[in-house]
This record gives C-alpha cells, structure tokens and sequence, in this order.
C-alpha cells in the first residue's frame, strides 16, 4: 500500500481514521468500498455527498470503489434510471472502471445463502401477512411517566417450522407455487431484541413482477436488509459507508455478515447532507415529478444533479461545497447560501461575460450620427485574462434596463434620470436630456441622452464623479432570447416541517419560476454552446438551456439564470474573518 494522500485536509475526517486504524491493525490489506444506489429515480445533491465520501476514501487510500445498482425493487426499478446515475456519477467526476456491478447479479448467491440459514435454524418461512407481521413485532410505547421502551414482540406460530418444511417451502416459494403476499422467509433472531429491527426481519417476499434485468426468472425478491450487506461481502467491499438513518441497522447487517460465514465488511455510518429550502428523499422527490410540480427530473429548481447542471452548476463548485461541509457524525442543516457562493466563486473564474437586458427600454443617443455604428472593446473575463477580448457594436439606438431608468429617482440612485450622467460600459458617459412617454399609459418608451465623444471606454479626461454605470446592447443588433429566472422551490427553510394535516406540496413557492420573453443580448450570444454558463454583466449567470432553438434560422435561445451575482454568504464569511 502506498503512502494515504491528505491533501485538502482528506485524511483527518474520522471515517478515514478508521479505515486508517483497520489497515493499521491488519483488519484489512487494502480499501475497498462501493456506491450503492437504489435504480429508481435520479441522483440529487445529497447522493453527491455519498459519492464523494464513497469515491474519496478509496482514493484516499489508494484502494477501489464499485458502483453497484441495490436493484430488489422491480416495480419501481428501470434501466433509464441506471443509465441516469451512470451519466451524474461520471459528471461528477468520478469512474469506477471496470467496477460495475449490480445485486440481481447475485440472485442466486443469495438464495444459496438464504437456504444456508435455513438449514443453521436460522431462518423460516412465515405465513403471516404484512399487518400480521407488523403486529407481532410490536412498537416502541410510552410508559406511564411518558418515557418511551419496547415491550417483547410475540413468536410467528409459524417459527418453530423444521428445517426441512422451510427448505422445501422455501423452493416452492422460488418455484412460484404461492400467491404474492402469502410467505415470506425471515431471519430468526429474537424477538425480544430492543431494536425492532432485529426481531425476526423478513429476508424474502413474493412479488410476481418483472425485473428489468432477469425478467420472469424469479418471483422471490430478497429485502434491502438481507442483500445489501451479502452483496458488499459477495464483493469484498471492506467499508460499507452509508448515512446514519442506518445506524440502527448495522446489529442486522453484522448479524447477517457473521451468521453467514462470509467476508467480513464494516459499516460505518456518517451524516446525510441536509440542504435549507431543498428536499432531499428520493420518495418526495418522485412526488414532486409525477405530479407535475416541476417539469421533470432535470427540472433547475431540482436538487437532482441532472436539475443542478441543467441551471448551469458545476461539478467543481459542488465537490468544492462537498469539501467545505466536510463529514460529520450528527445530522445539521447546511444553508444552501453556501452552495450558491461556490457556484458565484467558481463561475466568477470561469464564465465569459456578456451583455443583456432583460426588461429592455430604448435609449436613443440624440448627438450621435444616423447609421454610424462603431465597434468597442469588451474583456471576456477580468479574472480570466487569457480569455482575451470581444468586439461589441455600439449605434445611435440602444437597449437598457427598464430599471436603470427613472422619471423621478429614488435617494441614492445613481442611474439615469433627467440631468444625470452615467458610464455606458465599454462605451461612453452619457447624459440624459429627456424621455418619451405613450400617451395613453404614461409609460416610459424611450430615454433621450447625448455622449461626450472624449469619454471613450468610460473614462472622463476631467476627472468628472460619475457614480453609475450601466449596461446596455445595440438595438440594431441584438439577439431575442428567453430567460427563466430560478429562486427556491420552497420558499420555507425545511420544507419537511409541516402542520399536521398538510402536504410538503404547500410550501412550493409561486415565485420559484418566471420566464422572461423579449430579452435581448449582444450578438455573440449566438456563439454560446448548450449546457454553457456565461455571466451577462449586472445580471447573474446564465446557462443555455436545451430548450433553446437556432437562433441563426429564426429560433430563439433559452438562457436559465443559475444564480445571481449578489452574494451573502461572501459577506457572512468577510464579516467572521473580522
């Protein structure tokens, strides 16, 4: 084993202090772990934080990872959702090689070792149903002074079945001789155990449903608690990482590890990420789809990494906001204003800047002459120098900002209004000299200034104070484009803490979503590549969307905003640092 990398503070997190301890003390010869997903929707941002820790820590040690697919579910299981974590997991920045793997591969491993339980007295067929079963197990009740404790579950009048009856139900189980429903096969530990987990959980149910990869080859589906940790032995997995909420668990998956004599994998358990404004379940997160809250999975108001890259995230910006929450082994919620600073820091380095107006009012500069049209120099990326420059035209009719205009400013406002200069960026300052109003609605259709030919760039030879300046486009040649504005899905900062009675679904906000028509930017917008994030100055950044048409034959681009330029956070962590 080579030296353990600890770059970015990596190996001082207490998982890798275990694994570290298990090599030490010889437990293991080498890191083995795996990804685990259930294939029945799309990743989200908190399977990132499982992938991370998943694909990390092997890397950290130099070891492996698997991607496995915990496919037991067939009826909600399906290849398009194997084919969506495949695409997220490599967008992330991460490969598994050779190591794909998947738990129907083990199907009948799996029922060997079931069957070798049975024939240890350890396993039985029961004929009570689920309610049935739910009920002999029993529930954790408060006493008289209101302190919660767990009274003895009570026997299956079927548990003392022999081994020969089980064995033999069990094969005419698999050879589909039962109704679904009718048995199942549990594990016969005990049924007084204080973890209602450990009371005799079932192993095996009967579900006569197709499964995407075997067919009609079984009828007999074995449970998540019987397969996951068999299959991470089956593959040697030697650190099974999962989310505390499996805690509990673990008794049940050492018991199965150990009473089936094979490789012996550790589980260990850290914090899930829990994410303000945002849900995080998989359960709710299908709800939201199949009722057509959003628009789909990669929908941008989603925490689905498809969602996040469709709004023009980065795999960077949130491996680096992985990195910033670290591993923990308490459950916290994490302000999703941290999420959108690593997208600001990271796109500030990376997005080339463009100009667009939104709400577009058109500025006629009155002094300039008719049909002249002068190209200026814009820079691509001031923080990017290598990016180089850009030519923008510049003409007698513009488009600004609807709200860089005001017929009577507010205090402090530093844009044009009648008498006020301003800076045009890369152009001129101008002056406002007056403005057109329709005379039915009063609404303000044009702004009237005149330049000041010395001031080219924006600079004022005389030194003059000119405190705004504003963006704009050539109105002769700008580009029509749509814009969709994101904000939270929810507006509630735990979207999960609802008054009984109600649904999550209450708390989606009617402002999560407004789409802009008649938006218009500089030319070169043209240029801009699906899937690409810019910076239209003053604005935010923006990804082109998928939706988007070809401009060049009458189509019209579609830009989503991924976030606003303000940021909060910055201003939380300047404010600490002092």
């Amino acid at each position: 084993m080579g030296e353990i990398d600890t770059s970015d503070n990596v190996g001082t997190d207490f998982i890798r202090e275990a694994v570290a301890e298990d090599l030490a003390q010889g437990r293991y010869k080498e890191v083995h772990t795996r990804f685990p997903p259930e294939p029945n929707g799309w990743l989200h941002i908190g399977h990132a934080k499982a992938i991370s820790v998943d694909f990390g820590v092997a890397e950290s040690f130099h070891g492996k990872c698997n991607l496995r697919f915990d496919d037991t579910n067939p009826e909600k299981e399906d290849q398009s959702y194997v084919e969506a974590i495949k695409r997220d997991v490599r967008w992330l920045g991460y490969d598994w090689q050779d190591r794909e793997f998947y738990a129907s591969d083990y199907y009948d491993k799996l029922y060997e070792l079931a069957c070798g339980l049975i024939r240890k007295g350890l396993a039985y067929v029961d004929d009570l149903d689920e309610e049935q079963i739910k009920e002999y197990r029993g529930t954790n009740v408060p006493d008289k002074n209101n302190i919660t404790f767990t009274p003895p579950g009570k026997n299956s009048p079927f548990r003392d079945r022999s081994v020969e009856e089980n064995l033999d139900l069990f094969t005419r189980m698999r050879a589909g001789e039962f109704p679904d429903g009718s048995k199942t096969l549990r594990a016969k530990i005990d049924m007084a155990s204080p973890n209602l987990l450990m009371r005799d959980p079932v192993m095996y149910r009967i579900r006569r449903e197709p499964h995407y990869r075997t067919g009609n080859k079984w009828c007999i589906y074995p449970m998540y608690d019987f397969q996951h940790p068999l299959s991470d032995a089956i593959e040697g997995v030697t650190h099974s990482l999962c989310s505390l909420e499996y805690e509990i668990h673990r008794p049940l998956y050492e018991w199965f590890i150990k009473n089936c004599d094979v490789f012996p994998s550790r589980q260990i358990e850290f914090a899930r990420l829990n994410l303000s404004h945002t849900v995080l379940s998989k359960r709710f997160l299908i709800q939201l789809v199949q009722e057509k809250k959003v628009s789909g999975w990669d929908d941008p108001r989603m925490p689905t990494l498809a969602g996040l890259r469709r709004r023009g995230y980065t795999p960077e910006a949130i491996r680096d906001f992985l990195s910033r929450i670290g591993i923990a082994k308490t459950d916290s919620l994490v302000d999703i204003q941290l999420l959108e600073h690593c997208v600001r820091e990271d796109l500030n380095k990376k997005a080339d800047r463009y100009m667009a107006v939104l709400r577009p009012l058109k500025l006629i500069i009155d002094n300039w002459s008719e049909g002249k049209t002068e190209l200026l120099s814009a820079v691509n990326n001031p923080e990017n120098p290598s990016r180089g420059t850009r030519n923008i035209p510049f003409g007698k009719e513009l488009l600004i900002e609807r709200d860089d205009f005001r017929e009577v400013p507010p205090p402090k406002y530093f844009r044009l209004f009648p008498g006020n200069q301003v800076r045009l960026r890369y152009a001129y300052i101008v002056t406002c000299t007056g403005f057109d109003k329709d005379p039915v609605s009063g609404e303000v259709t044009a702004v009237h200034c005149t330049y000041d030919p010395a001031t080219k760039g924006g600079d004022a030879p005389d030194n003059r104070k000119v405190k705004g300046t504003i963006h704009w486009v050539s109105k002769q040649d700008a580009v029509e484009f749509e814009a969709r504005l994101y904000d939270y899905l929810f507006e509630a900062e735990r979207p999960m803490d609802i008054p009984a009675g109600t649904s999550f679904l209450d708390n989606i906000s009617e402002h999560s979503l407004e789409v802009v028509q008649g938006a218009f930017a500089e030319p070169g917008i043209t240029k801009i590549g699906v899937g690409q994030t810019v910076q239209f100055e003053r604005l935010g950044y923006f990804c082109k969307d998928p939706d988007s048409s070809d401009s060049n034959v009458g189509g019209k681009a579609v830009f989503n905003r991924t976030e606003t330029l303000r940021d909060t956070w910055a201003k939380i962590e300047k404010k600490n640092e002092k």
